[in-house]
């Protein structure tokens, strides 16, 4: 079943300098049981197109989109209320900023049992208190927290940025929702716990059937947890579609260049070699190179680049760019 289809998402804002758009008719669906990532550098607009899935965008960004649907329910066309009532029942998002998602002046206890609607809780009126505790406590639990009666009794700003995350981790599937969004879930932790979570993340996607859409800038982790994939670069779509196939064989030169930057997927690399990298770097809202953003520091770059590439499909995998290569490996 399709969850989630959006076509040709694009965000705006408007400035004192003009219009920006940030980003430029971005496609994306995920189906029922689905793990996608989306990947890209800093400033690739990953944050954004999570962020207005759930609706937390302020009123200065300007969302269009062709198509952007939650089963088969146009969101844009619902009213706000509407909207509002449809994500919190169906999606839960794992923010980047765990301590500044949380209500410093509330204990993480009272948090974590707000979370939990009170439809999943059996028994009676008068047992619901209890049993609301006894689930955040199990919830806490799921994460890898077992001080659970010092953490509830604390406040975020008592507590630290990995213990945070996991907190926010554990509101978020405290309601079992239809699709998580996970927006760089493992920044603040260590390496051990940060497969901890992954491995929890990958146990609701097989036992719930719970679609989880796992943003990060770190390729290598979220190849090895998901089973379709969608790179951004500064705002644009430039590959989507199943993440071995990508790994083993990327369409478009910005993909490419973040697989031969990763040492594990460079098996033949000989150790102290220079890692490669693209010349540059990622160019600020403000100046946006014109047609394919990845145009100046693109390898490839021809005088075609000067217009945006749309969006081509090859069996069921998509790329953006006019020179991929596929076709330059054929010739």
């Amino acid at each position: 079943m399709l969850l989630l289809d959006i076509k040709n998402l694009t965000i705006e804002l408007e400035t004192p300098d003009g219009l920006i758009r940030a980003v430029d008719r971005v496609s994306l669906s995920l189906r029922e049981g689905e793990t996608r990532g989306l990947v890209g550098e800093s400033g690739s607009g990953k944050s954004l197109v999570a962020k207005a899935i759930v609706g937390v965008l302020n009123r200065r960004w300007r969302i269009t989109a062709d198509r952007f649907s939650w089963m088969g329910q146009d969101m844009l066309q619902v009213s706000a209320e509407q909207r509002r009532k449809i994500i919190g029942r169906d999606i839960a998002m794992i923010y980047q900023e765990p301590s500044r998602s949380l209500d410093p002046t509330a204990l993480v206890g009272e948090q974590l049992e707000e979370a939990i609607p009170t439809s999943l809780l059996d028994g009676y009126w008068w047992q619901k208190p209890f049993l609301r505790k006894k689930k955040a406590i199990a919830l806490l639990h799921k994460v890898g927290i077992r001080d659970h009666q010092n953490i509830m009794q604390s406040y975020p700003y008592q507590l630290s940025e990995g213990i945070c995350q996991k907190v926010m981790i554990a509101m978020a599937i405290a309601k079992n929702p239809k699709l998580l969004i996970a927006d760089e879930p493992t920044t603040a932790l260590e390496s051990t716990t940060q497969a901890q979570l992954f491995r929890l993340l990958a146990s609701f996607n097989q036992l719930k059937g719970m679609a989880i859409l796992l943003i990060s800038h770190e390729l290598e982790s979220v190849a090895r947890y998901t089973q379709n994939l969608s790179v951004l670069y500064c705002g644009q779509l430039v590959e989507s579609g199943d993440t071995t196939a990508i790994l083993k064989h990327p369409f478009h030169p910005y993909t490419h260049a973040l697989i031969k930057s990763v040492p594990e997927f460079q098996p033949d690399l000989l150790p102290k070699s220079p890692l490669y990298a693209l010349p540059g770097s990622i160019p600020t809202l403000q100046h946006l190179p014109i047609g394919c953003r990845l145009g100046p520091r693109c390898p490839n770059a021809r005088k075609e680049c000067v217009k945006t590439p749309n969006l081509e499909r090859l069996q069921n995998h998509y790329y953006s760019c006019h020179f991929p290569l596929l076709k330059r490996d054929e010739s």
